[in-house]
């Protein structure tokens, strides 16, 4: 018998078994390779993917935020800049004085707002959610209007003191300054206590408490031994944010207190615009750079902690039953109301009335309302050059706004999506992402002029400025509504047969289009309420709101200061309907900034 019909052969005169074994051969290695493509495309693709969506972000704040932050350092480590020993001798002394106020400031703002968190979250009272909202109102006001609020009520020219005549002697003293500025601080940070600690509060065991009465102890020892301890983390936490605050308070202390009071920020704003000095700037911009970071570190950790700390049972707020209950709640409701309402209601009494003479006057003063301030912001008497019409810087105020809004949103949409479903290269990229929120405005403009100099010269560098600013913030709403989409509905879409298109209209963008209109309505009041950056590059041709009350409050006359209580009502009330707005569209898992 031939050999060969033994293993069979076919047509093309292989082996019949060869042919087998090469095929079975061929499909593994084909097997194998599609598995190896579809693996490599699974890990590829994605990263490449994600390493587009991070590209404009990145560099945006690669050319707009580390490179000016590079420059600063490379100053500040020059050897000329540490080797003067009065740069030393100034960068202490406004340290110290900056760890000074926010320290008094800090214990000033436990003594109102720890009461507060009890009232609000053990109490139930008739205007607890309007009492609530009123004293939350300041925090998101711009701080120029803050200050102007403060200086039409209690400052030397405001209500209280035409009501109330005090010594000029003490109106005019640093000490009367210093308290208004401790005040503000107070009137500005009281929700963060009220928010933290009175979540805190109503988190924590009623039946702990109780069980401490059962045993023998008063109120007092079952606050200390039993409340105390476990509200300490967010005692902690709320102190710390409160700190940094007032660490990198500008505005309120530059309008109220003038450059007496030299803060590093303060000293920062006077050694690039007043006395200039470049190096000293840098030196101090890094120094509060520094602190603004361990401050933030230290506040992340402890935040961690207060999140974890969960109860079996939520205290629930009750009224008052015995009287010394109802002592505290009414004594609290009308100090609370008075010391936030009197400044805010002030500001718009004081643009109508007429309390002093103006420049120049001599003839006898018409007290009285009055709607001159507001006339009179639309004329030019002096004839100065640098005059612009209150319109034009609203107007500046509002492009710059409308700007900051499309160039957050563009940046923070792609950074919002990748952040969503963080893999590890978000994990890396969040804080640097992150870091200009932990820089003072100041200093970003330091870092502006030092980076483009000239180039400055083009109002675009505004808007620029306040993304930096604003995107933080649109990154942090956009994202949990990007997360909160389940993927089960954009796949049982897809499955009853709808366009990617039509899954994008009909699952998504009833989700996002809330968390965007907020996220825009966040940029727009960050940039029309923003003051440190703005001071320090914005053109005189082009100011904002805030630029022009600083202006007509550094100026002297009953005219110009009732200007600036104009344009403040007027910078107020836009605030306040941008606030509600968002209020109004905010997604209640959002949670608190």
């Amino acid at each position: 018998m031939d050999r060969s019909n033994e293993v069979g052969e076919d047509v093309n005169g292989y082996p019949g078994r060869q042919v087998d074994m090469d095929s079975k051969i061929i499909n593994v290695l084909h097997n194998a390779i599609t598995r190896i493509r579809v693996c490599l495309s699974a890990l590829l693709l994605p990263t490449n993917s994600r390493f587009v969506l991070w590209l404009a972000p990145i560099s945006f704040l690669a050319v707009f935020f580390f490179y000016p932050l590079v420059k600063i350092l490379t100053l500040t480590f020059d050897l000329s800049t540490l080797a003067e020993p009065t740069n030393l001798r100034i960068t202490y002394h406004a340290l110290r004085f900056t760890l000074y106020q926010a320290t008094l400031s800090t214990i000033l703002t436990f003594i109102l707002g720890l009461p507060s968190a009890v009232l609000f979250s053990r109490f139930d009272f008739r205007g607890k959610s309007i009492l609530r909202a009123l004293t939350a109102v300041p925090f998101m006001l711009p701080t120029v209007v803050v200050a102007a609020a403060f200086n039409s009520f209690l400052g030397s020219r405001g209500l209280f003191s035409f009501l109330f005549p005090l010594s000029s002697e003490f109106t005019t003293s640093p000490s009367f300054h210093f308290l208004l500025i401790l005040t503000a601080h107070v009137f500005y940070n009281t929700t963060i206590i009220i928010r933290i600690v009175g979540n805190a509060l109503s988190r924590l065991d009623p039946k702990l408490e109780q069980s401490a009465r059962v045993l023998g102890a008063d109120s007092f020892q079952a606050w200390r031994h039993v409340i105390l301890p476990l509200l300490r983390p967010s005692l902690f936490a709320a102190a710390l944010l409160v700190f940094m605050f007032d660490f990198t308070s500008f505005g309120v202390i530059l309008l109220l207190g003038g450059s007496n009071f030299s803060t590093l920020e303060v000293e920062i704003y006077i050694r690039v615009l007043k006395l200039p000095d470049l190096n000293l700037a840098a030196l101090l911009s890094v120094i509060q750079l520094a602190f603004t970071l361990i401050f933030s570190v230290l506040y992340t950790r402890i935040i961690n902690r207060v999140n974890t700390q969960t109860a079996p049972r939520f205290s629930t707020a009750r009224p008052a039953k015995t009287i010394r209950e109802k002592i505290f709640v009414v004594t609290l409701r009308l100090l609370l109301s008075a010391f936030f309402l009197f400044p805010l209601v002030s500001l718009p009494i004081r643009s109508f009335a007429r309390l002093e003479a103006d420049r120049g006057q001599r003839a006898e003063i018409q007290y009285g309302l009055t709607t001159d301030y507001y006339r009179e912001l639309f004329i030019n008497r002096r004839g100065s050059l640098f005059y612009v019409p209150p319109v034009q810087a609203a107007l500046n105020s509002l492009g710059y706004a409308g700007i900051t809004v499309l160039l957050s949103l563009a940046l923070g949409y792609p950074a919002a999506y990748a952040l969503a479903k963080p893999a590890r290269l978000e994990k890396f990229l969040d804080p640097f992402i992150m870091l200009p929120l932990g820089s003072s405005a100041v200093m970003l403009g330091l870092g502006f002029i030092l980076s483009f100099g000239r180039a400055l010269a083009s109002p675009f560098f505004v808007p620029i400025a306040h993304s930096l600013i604003a995107l933080p913030f649109v990154i942090r709403t956009l994202q949990p509504a990007l997360a909160s989409i389940p993927e089960q509905l954009r796949q049982a879409a897809s499955m009853l047969g709808a366009s990617p298109f039509r899954v994008w209209q009909t699952v998504d963008f009833p989700i996002l289009s809330r968390a965007t209109l907020s996220a825009a309505t966040f940029a727009f009041t960050v940039s029309l309420g923003e003051f440190g950056a703005t001071l320090l590059i914005t053109r005189p041709e082009y100011p904002t709101i805030p630029i022009a009350i600083q202006r007509f409050l550094s100026q002297p006359g009953g005219l110009n200061y009732g200007q600036a209580m104009a344009m403040a009502t007027v910078l107020m009330v836009l605030t306040t309907l941008a606030i509600l707005f968002i209020e109004k569209l905010r997604l209640s898992s959002s949670g608190e900034f």
